[in-house]
């Protein structure tokens, strides 16, 4: 069965917002959020834990999903809905078989060779940047851009959830979603300002 996805996809950043995890779901999910992505490259794995446990906590109270970045461990101690891999992480296969059937399983893509392999692993739904510029990662992979999203789309299997990521403001959205997207993916353009959050997230539906 497809993965309904919302069309907003909204991924933390303790960094960029300033905030913990926790208080960055609340604003998020105050905006309309119903499914956010944990992500941190720079917490030690006990720290990114006890944040995961905290975020959990609040996005249950708020019937939000929630989605751990890379580690499919902690996912599972927790009861995450899901973790979301990237390339360099353990192969969906293993994260299917120690999250089972139900959990959320999304993979990172950067072009179409990647796309079309993913595709026929057992994930849930397939990202793929950046579509654009961005500053939210140290060393970024080639721009896809607009057409190179399209030519993904076109080449996969349309029950596929596609996730755009990379450079994503409320201005771009709505070309991003033409192109093929099912959702949009976004961090700085919603939580650069940590008092706007809430905010930026209800324009962000407003595009979309």
């Amino acid at each position: 069965m497809k993965l309904d996805l919302p069309r907003l996809y909204p991924i933390t950043d303790r960094k960029i917002s300033g905030l913990s995890h926790a208080e960055q779901v609340v604003w998020l999910a105050a905006g309309g959020t119903t499914l956010v992505q944990l992500r941190d490259k720079h917490a030690s794995p006990r720290e990114f834990y006890q944040e995961a446990e905290a975020a959990l906590r609040v996005a249950r109270g708020l019937s939000v999903r929630l989605i751990v970045n890379d580690r499919a461990d902690i996912a599972l101690a927790l009861g995450a809905d899901g973790v979301h891999l990237g390339q360099d992480d353990p192969p969906p296969e293993a994260a299917r078989r120690l999250l089972g059937d139900r959990a959320i399983i999304g993979y990172s893509t950067h072009n179409l060779a990647q796309a079309q392999e993913a595709a026929l692993m057992p994930i849930d739904y397939l990202a793929i940047g950046p579509i654009y510029a961005t500053a939210t990662k140290a060393n970024p992979d080639p721009i896809v851009g607009l057409d190179g999203l399209r030519h993904v789309r076109e080449q996969l299997d349309p029950h596929l959830p596609l996730v755009a990521i990379g450079g994503i403001t409320a201005a771009n959205a709505r070309h991003v979603l033409a192109a093929g997207a099912d959702a949009v993916a976004v961090v700085g353009a919603l939580l650069s300002e940590p008092t706007a959050i809430a905010r930026r997230t209800v324009e962000f539906f407003s595009q979309l």
